[in-house]
């Protein structure tokens, strides 16, 4: 603000007198009115980002992003990176996603009708997992900031506000997580969720796991509600391709 403000009074200085009241009186308006606006904005709060997030699941239907995923080993202290492009879609009352892992090795995460896959073109191999009484679960997990209500993120965790973060020149608001299913808490004993206070929606989450690993996965380019090919949810096999299905 400091360096326009110089310069609308470098105009005035610069102008005849009458011009001079005319600008600085205009000013002066805008000066008001831009405090009044800082002053009328709401104040972020669980309540209000849970709203949010209730609107946005509402209208949801489809969501695009590229993402970073960040595993992270202490005991070894690496991290493990892979970038990709996320899509979601709501089916009736179901979520599909789909997972394009570029680097550093093409694999492909399916999530449809129940089943989740994990496709390896280059050792042509799908492996499948059938969640099973797990389902809910695994959907509640998936859709955290995608298409999740705050109202279902409260019937899943203890949810507190963390505090308002700018990640990536966008205003977020922290949300702390913590299970209240036990399943659920030897995944991951505690998330934080970064959510864009404007859209309702997560650009960046951190799950952290046993022995002080943690999942941070960060998103960009967010499209919401676009059009998707059905195509992109249905895994390119060859013929060559084997499903492995494991056991317990």
């Amino acid at each position: 603000m400091i360096p326009i403000v110089l310069l609308w009074l470098a105009v005035v200085t610069s102008s005849s007198a009458a011009s001079a009241q005319t600008t600085i009186g205009l000013l002066s308006l805008a000066i008001v009115s831009f405090s009044s606006a800082l002053q009328a904005k709401e104040p972020v709060t669980l309540d209000s980002v849970l709203q949010t997030m209730d609107t946005a699941a509402a209208r949801f239907q489809t969501a695009q992003a590229d993402f970073v995923w960040d595993q992270y080993q202490k005991v070894v202290d690496e991290h493990d990176l892979q970038k990709g492009t996320v899509y979601y879609r709501r089916s009736r009352q179901d979520i599909e996603m789909l997972a394009d892992i570029k680097e550093p090795d093409r694999k492909y995460v399916l999530y449809k009708d129940g089943k989740l896959q994990v496709y390896q073109p280059k050792i042509e191999r799908v492996i499948e997992y059938s969640t099973g009484a797990n389902h809910g679960e695994i959907e509640s997990y998936l859709v955290l900031g995608f298409g999740g209500s705050g109202q279902d993120l409260k019937k899943s965790f203890d949810v507190s506000f963390d505090g308002e973060e700018i990640i990536d020149d966008i205003a977020t608001a922290k949300l702390h997580l913590v299970p209240k299913s036990e399943k659920v808490r030897n995944y991951f004993s505690e998330a934080f969720l970064w959510i864009d206070v404007t859209r309702g929606i997560s650009i960046q989450q951190r799950f952290i796991q046993g022995q002080g690993d943690s999942r941070t996965a960060k998103y960009s380019a967010i499209r919401v509600n676009t059009k998707i090919n059905n195509d992109v949810f249905r895994l390119k096999t060859t013929s060559k391709t084997k499903f492995v299905s494991p056991r317990g």
